[in-house]
């Protein structure tokens, strides 16, 4: 059976004026420069029977109607079934969002239309390309550059896995790693420059491993996972990136070819379990807001709505300039925008949410995605359940529905749990969410194993 393969890349750096996502409230983050730019690179891969897509563009958070947008333009063009598409983002905090998230980012629509449409030019342009190719997939495990950051000595998954496409003269054409850790290096150094992070660094640093391939890389379950905070400086930024792209490169000298006769997608939607924000909840944080809003105070904020709303209060003061008003003033101004939306159809909303839930095989290497920031308890239990040997759990993929925390931190009201449902304008999610998601995911796989 013959397999094809193709790869093309289209840059996506945003238009002057455009916002980068995800840093603070209200900062009006228009980025200064392009440190280097973002991408959208798209891989696509057929047998005589199936067709599949991954496209990764370097976005912070995309939308389900950007991605339907993106996968209608390909399947327009190529005739690729849309549930064969898989279009995820990297989650750089150096780029703008395809969909807003309150307070933290404005979108621009002129921005987001084109970036869905150069995204899904890589895709046609990498099917045009399509070349008689050979795959193979490794695992490597990377210790020593990430950290749990919602708990003390926490999980990490310390697994890259990847998938490596070969031309008929056994040189790379492309290569996919998929890894677990918040891109935020860049952000702490230059939080006003347009770059795709270490991400971007590790795709670089392979494809000057190896020249004339094209590198794709899948964020995976890094809601509470971290690069260790002393990467965060000019002498060690690039460590993080470097460590990983050498994992990876290690592992590809022996990786496993896979059978490539074998090849499925499949698409469901998961039913999650999510709880109505109570009326207390609600009128405490308007109370609050508006009486700091009138009476100018900032007493006892951190711990208060700074507990609440970010990880690290001083972080948000030094956001604004060191001007601990701002950042009051700023959360504030949040709590009675959300709460106001909120109350307009409060008791009128179901408590689920409906996500996609979608999985790629290709021999014994599986992609299973969703569009949440997953933690990692949740993320080792869908590789321990597993049906195949070589695993990458795709992110920040096909839409966005926030953090999905575990049961350890829904428990504690934490960041993740209380403050992301209110800036996604969606209920929280309950200790049940998180175990129904991964049985959704673990379904999806055993999908595609059973064809």
């Amino acid at each position: 059976m013959t397999t094809n393969a193709g790869i093309a890349r289209r840059k996506i750096s945003p238009f002057w004026g455009v916002e980068l996502t995800g840093w603070g409230y209200y900062l009006n983050r228009t980025w200064l420069d392009v440190h280097d730019d973002l991408n959208a690179t798209s891989l696509v891969v057929e047998n005589d029977n199936q067709t599949i897509a991954i496209v990764s563009v370097d976005l912070m958070v995309i939308s389900s109607e950007f991605t339907l947008t993106v996968r209608q333009q390909i399947s327009a063009a190529t005739g690729i079934p849309l549930q064969n598409i898989l279009v995820s983002c990297t989650h750089t905090h150096n780029a703008p969002a395809s969909e807003g998230l309150r307070g933290v980012g404005d979108v621009d629509p002129v921005y987001e239309a084109w970036a869905a449409r150069e995204a899904a030019t890589s895709a046609i342009l990498a099917w045009q390309n399509r070349e008689a190719v050979t795959i193979s997939a490794a695992a490597s495990t990377v210790s020593g550059v990430t950290f749990n950051r919602t708990r003390d000595n926490g999980p990490v998954d310390e697994i890259a896995t990847s998938l490596r496409v070969d031309r008929i003269d056994q040189s790379p054409l492309a290569i996919v790693v998929g890894f677990q850790a918040h891109p935020t290096v860049t952000t702490v150094l230059r939080p006003r420059s347009v770059s795709r992070d270490a991400p971007g660094q590790i795709c670089d640093l392979i494809e000057t491993a190896h020249p004339g391939c094209m590198a794709i890389y899948i964020q995976g379950a890094c809601g509470d996972v971290n690069f260790l905070r002393e990467f965060a400086t000019l002498e060690r930024h690039e460590e993080p990136g470097q460590i990983v792209a050498e994992a990876v490169l290690k592992s590809l000298e022996t990786a496993e070819r896979l059978d490539t006769s074998i090849m499925a997608a499949n698409v469901a939607t998961a039913i999650v379990p999510t709880r109505r924000w109570t009326q207390e909840e609600i009128a405490g944080d308007q109370e609050e807001a508006r009486r700091r809003l009138e009476q100018h105070d900032i007493s006892g904020w951190r711990e208060t709505i700074g507990r609440a709303m970010t990880n690290r209060p001083d972080d948000m003061v030094a956001r604004h300039g060191g001007d601990e008003w701002k950042a009051v003033e700023a959360m504030c101004r949040f709590n009675v925008e959300w709460t106001e939306l909120m109350e307009l159809d409060l008791n009128e909303r179901p408590e689920t949410l409906s996500t996609e839930i979608q999985a790629l095989r290709i021999g014994d290497f599986g992609i299973v995605t969703n569009s949440s920031e997953f933690f990692t308890t949740l993320a080792l239990d869908v590789r321990a359940r597993s049906p195949l040997p070589f695993l990458t759990l795709s992110c920040y993929s096909n839409g966005r529905i926030g953090y999905m925390p575990d049961a350890h931190d829904v428990e504690r009201k934490t960041y993740a749990a209380y403050q992301s449902p209110k800036y996604c304008n969606q209920f929280p999610f309950t200790k049940d969410s998180g175990p129904a998601m991964v049985n959704a995911m673990v379904d999806r796989l055993q999908s595609v194993c059973s064809k």
